[in-house]
């Protein structure tokens, strides 16, 4: 039986009670999470920009995107597809952003870059699920949830600018999926965040709970999800630490009807928080999305427990204090899978959301942007 103490902080989210997050410059302030005044994060609403479904850029059809990095040599962000090789080659865009203090003005989509397997060619159909993506001092990381059904396992690889394959870091024990599914991934709940700390390390976030650590999120129950910390100069892992996910938030619309929440992605503030993305969809309601601040100092190194629902060791999770509920602030998300740190052309810090539109007409690309006023540094 697992023993989880859950150190938990009130959230502070103050919002001008004379604007909606929908009025360009309001304000969210999280002054002090967790306690933690030197923690807090100040942001300021900079709007929307959608790309509808169908649309497409040199004959590839742009989305899936669900992951996303601002590339600071250019000015530009890449953005990874979860395109499973069905619609065109596995890939990676390059976007343009035109965003400022006075607001979220376009994107566009300028390339993409087809990524490359380990022998040099582009994947194969259904032979991978890139979900998350980074830019490191080596190369472009990125994460594919594998195939839980096809027993295919998940991988975190860094790839050449051109996409070609440069290495692979080891999968930690346990992580494979499995036949009896008494091990391993679940099918689509995998590897879907990675982001660098400020030290240089890099952070690995599962969406759900591995089989061996739990059931998957309920209305009424979370999840415990793993976080691989990986020394990337030696490809080997360091530690692990729990993400509690928290239950669906949201009932489907009717009895039996679909709904589910998992963690889409992670972004680092500085060597132990980050933000995290709680994304989840309920049949004839809607998505919900919540971002959430983490805190990894004093969590358990849980690398060395196999099965976090058959231990009697004391875990302490890491922390987590709500930042921001998109749609409490009046915002209408879709499936928003990506985040990163931006830099505008007039200089303004930036934060930008990217949302994966599964290729359905009735979703679409969707971009926020929040002016970064302060955030721990």
């Amino acid at each position: 039986m697992l023993k989880l103490f859950l150190m938990t902080a009130a959230t502070a989210l103050l919002v001008d009670s004379a604007a909606r997050a929908t009025d360009i410059g309001t304000v969210i302030d999280v002054a002090c999470p967790f306690g933690d005044c030197k923690a807090g994060i100040s942001l300021s609403y900079l709007g929307e920009y959608d790309i509808p479904t169908g649309f497409m850029e040199n004959g590839v059809e742009v989305g899936g995107l669900s992951g996303i990095d601002f590339d600071p040599s250019t000015g530009h962000y890449i953005s990874i597809s979860d395109d499973r090789s069905e619609k065109a080659k596995a890939r990676f865009y390059d976007l343009d952003i035109d965003v400022s203090a006075e607001g979220l003005k376009g994107v566009t989509v300028l390339d993409h870059v087809t990524l490359k397997d380990k022998n040099g060619e582009p994947f194969a159909i259904r032979t991978v699920d890139s979900e998350s993506i980074r830019i490191g001092k080596d190369g472009i990381y990125w994460s594919s949830e594998g195939d839980g059904k096809a027993l295919l396992p998940p991988f975190v690889r860094v790839a050449n600018r051109d996409g070609s394959f440069v290495r692979e870091l080891p999968l930690p024990a346990g992580f494979a999926p499995t036949v009896d599914k008494s091990t391993g991934i679940r099918d689509n709940l995998a590897f879907e965040s990675l982001t660098f700390l400020l030290g240089g390390d890099l952070l690995v976030g599962m969406e759900s709970a591995l089989y061996q650590d739990g059931p998957m999120t309920t209305l009424t129950n979370g999840a415990l999800a793993r976080l691989i910390r990986y020394d990337v100069a030696t490809g080997e892992q360091k530690a692990q630490y729990v993400y509690p996910v928290s239950p669906i938030p949201q009932a489907a619309a009717k009895p039996g009807g679909w709904s589910d929440f998992g963690m889409a992605e992670i972004l680092a503030l500085d060597d132990r928080h980050a933000l995290s993305i709680e994304r989840g969809y309920a049949q004839d309601v809607g998505n919900s999305v919540v971002i959430n601040m983490f805190d990894l100092e004093g969590a358990t190194d849980v690398s060395n427990i196999p099965s976090l629902a058959k231990t009697d060791q004391r875990i302490v999770p890491v922390r987590k204090s709500e930042v921001m509920d998109l749609r409490a602030l009046g915002l209408r998300p879709d499936n928003i899978e990506g985040v990163t740190f931006g830099k505008a052309k007039d200089g303004t810090d930036v934060l930008i959301f990217v949302a994966d539109n599964n290729f359905n007409p009735t979703q679409k690309t969707q971009f926020f942007a929040f002016k970064v006023i302060r955030r721990p540094q």
